[in-house]
């Protein structure tokens, strides 16, 4: 899959200081993308739209 046109957002959860960090890109049609902002060349894990929704609604449970 193309991903030239992914727009890349960091995790407000991520590390700023240690490098650990995860981006992921929602803006691309029918799939979003997270890479390891340690290497933007990588490749990237790509998910369905309904399947991401519904991890961050467990992780966002599981964090309360």
């Amino acid at each position: 899959m193309d991903l030239n046109g992914a727009q890349w957002r960091k995790s407000s959860r991520s590390n700023g200081n240690g490098g650990e960090c995860v981006e992921v890109a929602a803006n691309l049609p029918g799939v979003v993308a997270v890479r390891d902002s340690k290497n933007p060349a990588g490749s990237a894990l790509l998910f369905d739209p309904e399947v991401w929704a519904d991890f961050l609604t467990r992780i966002k449970a599981d964090s309360v």
